[in-house]
């Protein structure tokens, strides 16, 4: 049985924590408890009571939101007198709004309140980017599109390394995201993309934690590391299209495969923020699991990936057996080691059948392979939730369990003996989970 930190590191009420603390804020107020009682409270998960107390995620996206409308209504007001502002004047005038709005964003940072400058720092980027589309209206610049989203997302890097602010990082990458795809669907390979991957992973290690950054963090090296094998891939075929093969798919698994293990390692931080970034990606890694297992329920992806001509077998397999080692390395003192290498060699095995054989008539037992996995994953997902009391894998365990059962009645359709087997099947083992549950909370209960 895998185990964890004794302090809950991988349970997914760290994610919640702020919330527990606001709520023990109402149990002191109520008299339940102390106020020193629920200060232990909040120091099991490593938060500050009286400043979580404080915290107001409310606050903040109202005033990100209002920000947000006073540069749109800027923007659409100038936009509306464009033709009747004179030419140097309206270059002027952006530019000062630029700058103007910079400074008091600096001074108010440095002098009076950090999380109002950093609002005002990105409703300067904003002001920044209509700078950039409008200037080049005025002067015809722009013969390659993306490049204006290129500058301004490289206009918000020098803000996000000053205040290490999650947000404004989150700012620029989701921009640099942006002129990712457009320079992809043009045919280029954004060379500079890394950058902007180093500077939010300069932000989340050193500044305040944000799950939404972590996730897009994650995303954007995905996404490169997919990309560059694409471009090398384009490269020794002299082709003109940058796009992604089939064997992107094989990257993209070995790729979850390590996250999801390197969630597990970084559980073992004594770090708070390391445990609650491992929460963050070991949900998400298991909730790509439970989709991928859902679309290979069907035969009809197994016979896309059986007729696709795996052209770069070699290159691919160096990728995935290096990141292969890298999980299992990682996995060693996670006590996961076993379960690790019995899963990759089970990949590696379905990826060498899947790559080198024509023969159509495999699908469906890969499909069906496919649904017992599902099953199992399921099962498995129920049990841990019921045995570690963690009700969102309890929940996904039995989503996992319903949706395949609905999946399988839609594919029986008409065949009413099939689909009453399977429902059978089902309610056997909700059953059997209930039945479990039950007995684990009476043998709880006698302790």
């Amino acid at each position: 049985m895998d185990t964890f930190p004794q302090d809950g590191g991988m349970r997914l009420i760290r994610l919640l924590k702020h919330d527990l603390a606001r709520e023990t804020g109402e149990w002191v107020d109520d008299g339940v408890i102390s106020e020193a009682q629920a200060e232990l409270i909040c120091a099991r998960y490593e938060v500050d009571y009286h400043r979580a107390r404080e915290r107001s995620l409310g606050y903040n996206v109202l005033v990100g939101l209002g920000y947000l409308f006073i540069a749109l209504a800027l923007i659409t007001l100038i936009g509306a007198n464009w033709d009747e502002i004179p030419r140097a004047l309206r270059m002027g005038g952006l530019i000062a709004l630029t700058v103007a709005t910079q400074c008091v964003a600096l001074r108010i940072y440095l002098k009076r309140d950090p999380r109002a400058g950093e609002g005002l720092f990105l409703l300067g980027n904003f002001f920044f980017g209509a700078s950039i589309i409008l200037i080049s209206q005025i002067y015809h610049l722009g013969e390659h599109m993306p490049d204006g989203l290129l500058w301004w997302a490289l206009g918000c890097l020098p803000f996000a390394l000053i205040t290490r602010s999650p947000w404004i990082a989150l700012q620029a990458n989701v921009l640099a995201l942006l002129w990712f795809f457009l320079q992809v669907r043009m045919g280029y390979y954004p060379v500079l993309f890394p950058l902007f991957i180093l500077v939010s992973l300069f932000v989340l290690l050193r500044g305040r934690v944000n799950a939404l950054l972590l996730l897009v963090l994650l995303g954007s090296i995905g996404l490169w590391i997919e990309y560059s094998l694409a471009e090398v891939w384009r490269v020794q075929e002299d082709g003109f299209k940058l796009a992604l093969q089939v064997e992107s798919l094989a990257v993209a698994i070995s790729l979850f495969v390590l996250l999801y293990i390197f969630a597990h390692w970084l559980a073992l931080k004594q770090s708070s923020v390391a445990r609650d970034y491992a929460a963050v990606v070991s949900v998400w890694c298991l909730r790509f699991a439970l989709i991928s297992l859902l679309v290979f329920s069907f035969e009809s992806p197994w016979e896309s990936l059986i007729e696709a001509d795996w052209d770069h077998l070699w290159s691919m397999w160096l990728v995935v057996v290096v990141m292969a080692v890298i999980t299992l390395v990682l996995a060693m003192p996670t006590r996961r080691l076993l379960s690790t290498g019995i899963f990759l060699v089970l990949f590696a095995g379905a990826l060498a059948f899947v790559s080198t054989s024509n023969n159509q008539g495999l699908a469906v037992y890969l499909q069906v392979a496919t649904n017992f996995a599902l099953i199992g994953s399921g099962i498995w997902l129920i049990y841990r939730g019921i045995h570690d009391g963690i009700s969102h894998y309890f929940f996904l365990g039995v989503m996992a369990v319903l949706l395949t059962a609905l999946l399988r009645y839609i594919d029986l359709i008409g065949d009413y003996l099939g689909a009453a087997l399977i429902f059978i099947l089902f309610a056997g083992l909700l059953l059997g989970a209930a039945k479990y549950w039950k007995f684990h909370q009476g043998r709880e209960g006698t302790r």
